[in-house]
């Protein structure tokens, strides 16, 4: 087909049938800058152009001189563009938009605390971040020692074969180039079992085992090292994905405590917080290409299955139809949380200490340690000198 385009005047030939976009794409163009007229009549993304098609792509975008999308600060080329911002940025300033979200994060939490803290936490905490290689906690442990809060990692080795050796390599490597403090505590070492032999002898999926062990280890190291806030990856994709799951299910309980900032219930815990629930996975991987960050692309080779990504895959394509809607869909049920909170009978639940190892449970003996007992029955090795 015969591709005509404008700023400067050129004619493309490029070979059909294609969607339009799909040229489009090819042409590195964005949608939302352009009409795409085909004999005369516009015609949408979707409209499939034939070989002999010819094709006038047209500028819309008053002021510009060309359909590249340009730095919101300098005006200069943009490497990455985000729909729901509706903004586009260079390699030099995209790390200060990362930077701008997530202390906009720390700083105005979401929801009313009369007896907490009105930021997540302050320069005066010490912070322990959970760290697992991929992108989102490397580039949010690199966003908070560029703020300068004192921040030290946590990586939990959950004994997941070639994906877990990489990925503390990453972290190791991540921490010696800025002379970090890491944590590393390796479940097999510390507690007898791997995730994947867990999950075996549990019969429950290893998603399952494996996010009870991280939280429990999270904790646990944090209140033994004297942190006072642990700080997680958990970005806008996983909180939006966790509260379609919450709302669906109806589950009132989570639904009363899914915010970015949990308070700690008692001596024996600490309090919680997610500074990137405001930026995707998109933004986070992209602030690591821009500021050179190694991390694990390969996801994690256990997680097929796991609801939360059907939940997160259902989402992207109401994103790609609208723009924002996972934004809109979290930070509208943050601004309303208050109303579930109050309906629930989370605040009047009683913790203890676990019966077994000291941490706060509901019941006399933690979920952990009653994971940990269904594990030792099938695999003796760990009630063997293997100590919490």
């Amino acid at each position: 087909m015969q591709v005509s385009l404008r700023h400067p005047d050129r004619v493309q030939d490029v070979d059909g049938p294609l969607r339009v976009d799909d040229l489009l794409d090819a042409l590195d163009i964005a949608p939302h800058t352009v009409l795409v007229i085909s004999d005369g009549q516009l015609v949408t993304g979707s409209h499939v152009l034939g070989d002999d098609a010819s094709v006038e792509v047209r500028p819309v975008i008053s002021g510009g001189s060309d359909s590249v999308p340009r730095c919101a600060e300098c005006r200069a080329t943009a490497v990455i563009e985000e729909r729901r911002h509706r903004a586009a940025w260079c390699a030099e300033h995209y790390p200060d938009h990362v930077t701008r979200q997530v202390r906009r994060a720390i700083d105005q939490p979401p929801g009313e605390r009369s007896d907490g803290p009105s930021r997540m936490f302050s320069y005066a905490d010490r912070l322990l971040i959970a760290v697992s290689g991929g992108k989102d906690s490397l580039a949010l442990w690199d966003v908070l020692l560029d703020l300068g809060y004192r921040v030290d990692g946590l990586y939990v080795g959950l004994g997941i074969g070639g994906y877990s050796t990489r990925s503390l390599e990453v972290c190791r490597g991540f921490a010696d180039a800025r002379s970090a403090l890491l944590h590393v505590v390796d479940l097999a070492d510390t507690y007898g079992y791997t995730t994947p032999t867990a999950a075996r002898a549990t019969g429950r999926g290893a998603c399952g085992v494996c996010g009870l062990s991280k939280r429990y280890v999270f904790n646990r190291v944090a209140v033994d090292h004297g942190y006072d806030v642990v700080v997680t990856g958990h970005n806008l994709d996983d909180e939006a994905a966790v509260l379609l799951g919450n709302l669906l299910r109806w589950n009132d309980g989570m639904l009363a405590r899914q915010q970015p900032l949990l308070e700690a219930s008692g001596d024996n815990q600490v309090r919680r917080c997610k500074p990137l629930y405001r930026l995707s996975e998109r933004e986070t991987a992209a602030y690591c290409v821009v500021k050179g960050i190694d991390y694990v692309v390969e996801e994690c080779p256990l997680v097929d299955g796991n609801t939360g990504q059907e939940l997160k895959a259902a989402l992207d394509l109401l994103e790609a139809a609208t723009p924002g809607v996972k934004a809109q869909l979290l930070f509208g049920f943050l601004e309303r949380r208050a109303a579930f909170a109050a309906g629930s009978d989370e605040a009047s639940v009683t913790l203890s200490e676990c019966e077994e190892c000291g941490m706060p449970t509901v019941t006399d003996v933690c979920a952990f340690c009653r994971q940990r007992d269904r594990i030792a029955a099938v695999l003796p090795q760990v009630g063997a000198g293997v100590t919490t």
